[in-house]
C-alpha cells in the first residue's frame, strides 16, 4: 500500500539514522523527497541515489538548523524542485552527553539551538508553504522518550524534546484551521550516531536492553511504520497527538 503516492516529503537531518529511514521510507511509499542535511555529503547523497533507486525523485540541501535561514532556504528548495510541500518531519537533533553541573554554556546552547529553536523555524518555514498552498499538509516531528522522563546526562536534550513535543500540541491548535496535521513520535533508545559512543560500553547496553519488554533496543527503520502512518490519510483525524515508539521501555517501571 503506497501511503504517500504523489507527495512531496522534507526530511530533516536526513543523511544518516531515523532521518534517513523517514526519507527512504517516504519514497518506498510513493513520495518525492528533499532531504535536509548539516556536514555529511557522502551520506546525503548515498541517501539521494537510494530514493532515486525506488524510482522517485531526490533533491539533498545542505544547511545547518541552527540557522533560521536555513528553514527558509530548505522548504525554497524543495519548492523549486518538486513545487510543493505536502509532508514535513523534522528529525535533526543532537544530544552531546555532559554532567549537569559543569555544562559548558555553548554545548546548551547549541542543544537549544538546533533541536528547539531550529525546530521551531524549520516547522514555521513548512508550515507557511502549506498554508500558502491550501490543501493542509502534515508535519510530524522526531521527539523522544526523553520529553517524558529525565536524564542525568541529558539534562540540556530533555528540555529540548519535551518541547518539540509541546510545539506540536500547540501548532496542532494555530494550523488545524489550515488543514495542516501535527503529531510527534517519541523514540525509546534507538541504535544511532547519537547515542552509539554511550552504548558502546557493554553493560550499559545490556541494562538497556533489559527495560525493554520487547527485548531489544530499537533501530532507525522501527520508527519509519509510526512517521509514515502519522504523515499519511490514515491518520487524517489525528493531530495534536504523541505516539511512543520504544518498545514498551516507558511503561517498564516495576
Amino acid at each position: 500500500m503506497m501511503l504517500l503516492e504523489g507527495k512531496t516529503v522534507l526530511v530533516t537531518g536526513a543523511s544518516a539514522g531515523i532521518g534517513r529511514g523517514a526519507a527512504i521510507g517516504a519514497a518506498r511509499h510513493g513520495a518525492d523527497v528533499a532531504i535536509n542535511y548539516s556536514r555529511d555529503v557522502a551520506g546525503a547523497e548515498s541517501a539521494v541515489r537510494e530514493i532515486e533507486a525506488l524510482g522517485r525523485r531526490a533533491v539533498a540541501i545542505q544547511g545547518d538548523v541552527a540557522d533560521p535561514e536555513t528553514a527558509k532556504a530548505f522548504v525554497q528548495g524543495a519548492v523549486d524542485a518538486f513545487g510543493k510541500v505536502d509532508v514535513f518531519v523534522n528529525n535533526a537533533g543532537i544530544c552531546p552527553f555532559h554532567a549537569f553541573l559543569d555544562m559548558p554554556v555553548e554545548t546548551f546552547e547549541r542543544t537549544m539551538r538546533v533541536n528547539l529553536h531550529g525546530a521551531y523555524f524549520m516547522v514555521q518555514a513548512a508550515a507557511n508553504q502549506m498554508v500558502k498552498q491550501g490543501h493542509g499538509g502534515a508535519i510530524v516531528a522526531v521527539s523522544s522518550i526523553s520529553a517524558l522522563v529525565g536524564g542525568e546526562y541529558q539534562t540540556h536534550y530533555t528540555p529540548t524534546k519535551a518541547g518539540l513535543h509541546s510545539l506540536m500540541q500547540s501548532t496542532a491548535i494555530a494550523l488545524g484551521k489550515y488543514g495542516i496535521r501535527c503529531n510527534s513520535v517519541l523514540p525509546g533508545t534507538i541504535l544511532t550516531d547519537i547515542n552509539k559512543d554511550d552504548l558502546a560500553d557493554d553493560a550499559k547496553r545490556q541494562y538497556m536492553e533489559s527495560r525493554v519488554p520487547l527485548g531489544r533496543l530499537g533501530a532507525p527503520d522501527d520508527l519509519v511504520g509510526p512517521i509514515m502512518f502519522l504523515a499519511s490519510d490514515l491518520a487524517a483525524y489525528v493531530t495534536g497527538a504523541s505516539l511512543l515508539v520504544d518498545g514498551g521501555m516507558f511503561v517498564n517501571l516495576q
